[in-house]
Formats: structure tokens, sequence, C-alpha cells
């Protein structure tokens, strides 16, 4: 089996995305949210497979000047299809709403494995560092007002005692 190097380079693109996505999901799982790291891997995996396809895959069959590639069409529909799973996601229970951070997860997920599947490595690295970071300051910021929160409650049970 030979492969040439435009192949390994898409698989580099595919594989790339899969360990980004990955890295987000396993916070995700981490956290116990509903969309894990299977999810988010399979989402940026195949997202960036939609990308390579989408831009690579057409190029023999249209070789007319009469055809025109557009792959921004195909990015265009992930990211339709992307946003009806997040929908998915979200919830209404007792007048509030859940599973906003999954889905938005979801969503920036799949762009990044278009970022990877367009050989954008850089961007889609960082996008990922900063959605991990953003993740964490979140969880960092609802501890610290859980912990204030709880010292209130027992200085307000001390004093009426």
């Amino acid at each position: 089996m030979n492969i040439d190097s435009d192949t390994l380079d898409y698989m580099l693109r595919i594989f790339v995305a899969a360990i980004l996505g990955g890295a987000i999901g396993l916070e995700r799982e981490y956290r116990d949210k509903a969309a894990g790291f299977r999810t988010l891997f399979l989402v940026s995996m195949g997202s960036a497979l939609f990308m390579v396809i989408s831009a690579h895959g057409f190029g023999d069959s249209l070789v007319s000047p009469e055809h025109r590639l557009d792959v921004s069409r195909i990015a265009a529909q992930v990211v339709s299809g992307i946003g009806f799973i997040g929908a998915g996601a979200i919830m209404l229970q007792k007048n509030t709403v859940r599973g906003l951070t999954t889905a938005a997860s979801i969503w920036v997920t799949a762009a990044i494995g278009l970022g990877c599947g367009a050989g954008m490595y850089a961007i889609s690295v960082v996008s990922t560092l900063l959605v991990l970071a953003a993740l964490e300051a979140f969880n960092y910021f609802l501890r610290l007002l859980d912990r204030r929160r709880d010292a209130k409650k027992k200085e307000e049970a001390d004093s009426n005692k």
C-alpha cells in the first residue's frame, strides 16, 4: 500500500482534529456532562473529514470551467447540522435552562474540526486551549461563589443561635 503525501496530510488533519476534540471531551467527561470524550472526539473528527472531502474529494470530477467547487457550502452544512444536535442538548427544567455549555462545546468542537480539516492547525490549537481555559475558569469561579455562599449561610446560622 503506497500512501502519497496528500493522503498523509489529510490523515494528519483528521487525526489532529480527533485529538483536539478529544481533549475538550475529556474535560466534559471529567465534569460528568452529557457530551463527553466520545461525542466531541467524533464531532471534531467528522467535521474535519467533511472539510477534507469537500475541499479535496471532488477535484477530479469537476474539471470543466463550467463547474466551480465551493468548499464553504459543506462547512455551512456542518454548522447547521451541529446546531441541530446542540439544540437537542438544551433542556428546560424547573424554569432553568440546562445544556447550553454542552451545546456550545459541541458547536465549537465542530468549528475546531473544520479548522483542522482546512489545515489551520494553529488557530485550531489556540481555540482548543481557549475553550479548555474558559471551561476551567468557569468552574473555578463557580466553586469560589459556592464557598462564599456556604460561608455566608454558616455565618447566618451561627448568628441565629
